[in-house]
């Protein structure tokens, strides 16, 4: 019998990777599973989804690389892989206290007094990553957002009995980051991790559809289009070195037909379009399903012509119809 998978994010993210899990591995390169040596590099990590999914089904990834801009997030991998025990402890007391507090009101206070700590940015690791994981738990639907001074503004999530400590999915979590190194910075530092059998796996704050659907502000520095470009301009370096990538965002076309953002700036590499349910609006009857884009500059399991991936699209979007 095959052992259950026991890691898993830690936190709770929007745009995470978990129920597109198959259909990525799908579109993974068709020898993937037969690379010698092979270095997986992740330059916007996020909840991890894809990373703990790749470290457990692929052994031969034999190192690999992790980066984010956020400085708390990467902080709380740190603290995972290196000190992952006095983690544990600290998120049961504050497990324990929080719902030992009955009333709504005063768990709304406690939260707010904890995000005001936070916020001060002078907490060592383990305090920094416990309220980390504590606010990502108990704020409005595990978003994690930051105004233009960094300063994170989630409001209070009303959740009555909400898991802060997870101590299984940290020890896991921890044995398969010791082999994962973590950077903070830009994404383009990534390049220099780089060698042999190398896969980057591209998963950047999305396009926004919509002025009112960008939740991309988790730093101060918003990934505008310009940024967008420059991501392009990187996988390029990445493909004329020889370095395979995939690469996941918004399906701008797929919204405004029109739009032809993305369809244009990745015109030299292969383009799929894949389901994934929408479950961030505030508004329950503006959540539902969209594709998103997925390129990459390799051949892989399933090819679809860009036709026939249309015809796929449109039968789907035809069957969901007859759902709602």
């Amino acid at each position: 019998m095959k052992k259950p998978d026991n890691a898993k994010p830690f936190i709770k993210w929007v745009g995470g990777k978990g129920q597109l899990i198959e259909q990525l591995t799908n579109l993974l390169p068709k020898d993937f599973r037969c690379w010698k040596d092979t270095t997986y590099i992740e330059p916007f990590v996020g909840g991890g989804a894809m990373l703990f999914y790749m470290l457990q089904h692929f052994p031969n990834i034999k190192h690999a690389v992790i980066n984010d801009i956020n400085t708390d997030l990467t902080t709380c991998y740190q603290t995972i892989r290196d000190n992952a025990e006095e983690l544990i402890l600290s998120l049961k007391d504050i497990e324990e206290y929080y719902l030992s507090i009955k009333e709504e009101e005063e768990r709304k206070s406690f939260f707010m007094s904890v995000r005001e700590q936070y916020n001060q940015k002078n907490l060592a690791p383990v305090d920094n990553t416990t309220k980390f994981i504590f606010l990502n738990r108990t704020c409005f639907n595990g978003l994690y957002r930051v105004n233009k001074s960094g300063l994170f503004n989630v409001p209070f999530g009303k959740y009555k009995n909400p898991k802060i400590c997870d101590p299984q999915t940290i020890r896991k979590d921890s044995e398969l980051l010791q082999r994962v190194e973590i950077l903070n910075g830009d994404f383009e530092e990534t390049f220099n991790y780089a060698k042999g059998n190398t896969l980057f796996y591209f998963d950047p704050p999305y396009r926004p559809l919509s002025d009112t659907s960008s939740f991309n502000d988790y730093t101060k520095e918003s990934f505008n289009d310009d940024a967008q470009i420059r991501l392009k301009e990187y996988c390029d370096r990445i493909n004329n070195a020889g370095y395979s990538f995939m690469l996941s965002n918004s399906d701008c076309k797929g919204k405004t037909e029109s739009d032809n953002f993305f369809d244009i700036l990745y015109k030299d590499y292969q383009i799929e379009r894949v389901w994934a349910s929408r479950s961030i609006n505030a508004n329950p009857n503006k959540r539902g399903k969209l594709t998103e884009i997925l390129v990459h500059n390799y051949p892989c399991v399933e090819q679809y012509s860009f036709n026939n991936q249309s015809t796929l699209i449109a039968e789907n979007q035809l069957e969901y119809g007859k759902k709602l």
